[in-house]
């Protein structure tokens, strides 16, 4: 399955998420689709990991996954990130599929 910003690998239970992240927000939460990654907006700043560990954070507890299941593979310096969630089913790709219609 995949959707331009996320791809899942059955065979390796690996879901891949492209995110862009936008630090200093109001709230943390999606915000549609930017290119082909997903927008967030996230309130914590981007300094010593803290936009980093909230990005994580929100994204387990909204595809209702413990913390240690997501890492940043790519881009923990910028603003555009690459998130694999390992193990990962059809039915968590549903849940991160659906992030990008909030």
């Amino acid at each position: 399955m995949s959707d331009g910003w996320h791809r899942y690998q059955a065979g390796t239970a690996r879901l891949t998420l492209q995110i862009h992240a936008q630090p200093n927000a109001k709230t943390t939460g999606a915000a549609g689709l930017h290119g082909d990654a997903l927008k967030v907006r996230i309130a914590a700043p981007a300094v010593d990991d803290k936009a980093n560990a909230m990005l994580l954070a929100w994204l387990a507890a909204a595809l209702q996954l413990p913390r240690n299941a997501l890492k940043i593979r790519s881009g923990a310096s910028s603003r555009r990130k690459v998130v694999e969630i390992q193990p990962a089913d059809a039915a968590i790709a549903a849940r991160a599929a659906s992030l990008a219609e909030a």
